[in-house]
């Protein structure tokens, strides 16, 4: 399929050639030396600019003022932007004036990338500039960006469509500074943790992607298929097992920052591909868990933001410790008056109904508790709050609780009304587990898609016995959402998983066009608009391609009549 170019492209691709005849490399191979920043220049060179009077300094082109022999423009960096000024005879120095009559006044384009070499003064207005002294070219760019105009702290035609930023994530990150510092707190927000868990002597793993048998969570999985071993494999939904295993294996402590997968539904909750720490520690328990993610967290917030209370869309979150707590039951009571803990699974279904709630003859009695819960407690929990002793039915891989019949040793730790960590005291008991599993089999027989699998191996790993341990899985992205004051997990991802676009048909020939009655004049110009192939046509309303057509006759100074409204919808019903 051959490439549509806009006709600023084509200006791009005809100055880069130009680049290339004037003898200018337009992509360099050799380093160009760094000496500077954008950030450390406006920090630091009122206190010393004794240091800033030689600086090499490399960015992207943000904005231009061409003027007669000097100029201004903004460059942008990775720490941000920064003003310089570029004089014809300081940059030509010889009687050739090349370099800035054509190449940078005329060649050089917003978005192209650019190294100089100069000093660093202030301007009359006060703004710190880098007086350029040598202008190299580093990249020349051949795509526009978005126009972005800022003026007096204020953005106007931001690149703000989230499908567009989503999908094209290198421009958010060009054209949107606090795109890129929400995900340098993601950075520091992961290493916090992981600093914090080192710091307890805990050992950093990593355990298999591609699982002969998925486990550790309810979910879908993805499938996969090895040819050289001809089976079947998983992703991964959860690294539970095998760290499990390592604690059988004699380790005291290990965590893992992992990539797990669920083939399930995408929200701005839940992305299809998501992180998460998981953590098991012998010989403690579920309440000793609840404690030290209480006392991680409340470090990872002030870390992050010098404080414990952090502003989360209208709300405002206080991460000190302690947190409230809440048994499942006590949360359902509070929120919908309704006692459920003695219910069997035939009046629990009735309660469902009577509060609205939707089930399904799929849902056991835990999965309903989920349900009721989830609709009716979840959204209420703005600070951090922990929520204990579910019960036994949706908790498969959790150790009986204790003292209360029927329930686990679990909790979760949700906050402005999502889950941020689940945790338990961990089932070792291999006994107990092989029927918990195959309770679980039973509920895939009735068709539930989430159900958990037997595994075997897991099953003879804590045979030969796994000491008592508390488990935690944490989500980064969750947390990361909530750390950075963001409204969606697409937000705190690179490369979320989206949709395939629209309007990515196959490129339709010349002779298909004609077939549809489309005079061959007007096919050229169609595909300069943008329409490739007919079924972008017939997609687009003809009012829309009837307008876009007269716009490139009057830019390509055609002189064929204009086609009339009635002739472009006969093009688009063939």
């Amino acid at each position: 399929m051959s490439q549509i170019i806009s006709e600023q492209e084509q200006m791009r691709r005809q100055a880069l050639q130009e680049l290339i005849n004037l003898g200018i490399n337009p992509y360099p191979s050799e380093e160009y030396e760094i000496t500077t920043n954008a950030s450390e220049i406006h920090s630091k060179f009122s206190e010393n600019p004794e240091k800033f009077q030689k600086v090499s300094i490399a960015g992207r082109i943000m904005s231009r003022r061409i003027m007669g022999s000097a100029s201004f423009a903004e460059i942008q960096d990775s720490t941000g932007r920064i003003q310089i000024y570029v004089n014809r005879d300081e940059i030509c120095p010889a009687e050739d004036k090349t370099l800035y009559n054509t190449v940078f006044k005329r060649l050089v384009d917003i978005g192209d990338i650019i190294g100089i070499k100069g000093y660093v003064f202030t301007t009359q207005m006060g703004e710190t500039t880098i007086h350029v002294k040598e202008l190299t070219i580093l990249t020349k760019s051949i795509r526009p960006l978005p126009v972005v105009k800022q003026k007096d702290g204020q953005t106007f035609d931001a690149f703000t469509d989230p499908e567009q930023r989503y999908r094209q994530r290198y421009v958010d990150l060009i054209v949107n500074p606090d795109v890129r510092e929400t995900f340098r707190k993601r950075a520091r927000m992961i290493q916090s943790m992981r600093d914090f868990l080192l710091s307890k002597g805990y050992l950093e793993v990593e355990t298999p992607v591609l699982q002969p048998i998925y486990g550790g969570a309810a979910a879908k999985p993805f499938k996969t298929h090895h040819n050289k071993l001809d089976t079947t494999l998983y992703l991964r939904i959860a690294n539970e097992l095998y760290l499990k295993r390592l604690i059988v294996g004699g380790y005291d402590g290990v965590f893992e920052f992992a990539k797990d997968f669920r083939n399930e539904g995408m929200s701005r909750f839940h992305n299809p591909e998501f992180t998460q720490m998981e953590l098991y520690v012998a010989y403690k328990d579920y309440e000793w868990m609840m404690n030290f993610v209480e006392e991680m967290v409340e470090k990872i917030t002030i870390d992050l933001h010098g404080t414990t209370k952090i502003k989360v869309g209208e709300n405002e979150i206080d991460f000190k410790r302690p947190w409230k707590r809440y048994t499942m039951y006590e949360a359902i009571k509070h929120y919908t008056g309704v006692d459920i803990s003695d219910m069997t699974e035939v009046e629990m279904r009735k309660t469902a109904k009577e509060l609205g709630v939707e089930i399904d003859d799929t849902m056991g009695r835990g999965k309903i508790i989920d349900e009721i819960f989830g609709e009716k407690c979840e959204h209420n929990l703005i600070q951090p709050t922990f929520i204990t002793d579910y019960p036994v039915e949706m908790s498969p891989l959790a150790k009986k609780h204790r003292s209360k019949e029927g329930l686990v040793e679990r909790f979760e730790a949700i906050c402005n009304g999502k889950e941020l960590c689940n945790s338990f005291s961990e089932l070792n008991d291999p006994i107990d587990q092989r029927k918990r599993f195959e309770d679980q089999l039973e509920l895939g027989k009735r068709g539930d898609q989430e159900a958990m699998v037997l595994d075997e191996d897991f099953l003879k790993a804590i045979e030969f016995g796994m000491p008592p341990t508390a488990g935690l899985g944490i989500g980064i992205d969750r947390l990361a959402m909530v750390m950075t004051n963001s409204n969606s997990i697409q937000d705190v991802l690179f490369f979320p998983q989206m949709r395939p676009e629209k309007g990515a048909a196959a490129e339709t020939s010349a002779d298909e066009f004609a077939l549809a009655g489309i005079p061959e004049e007007w096919i050229n110009v169609l595909k300069k608009a943008g329409y490739s192939s007919m079924s972008m046509l017939k997609e687009t309303k003809p009012t829309k391609v009837f307008n876009d057509l007269c716009g490139w006759r009057k830019k390509l100074k055609l002189e064929i009549s204009a086609p009339t409204l009635d002739e472009v919808i006969k093009w688009s019903e063939n």
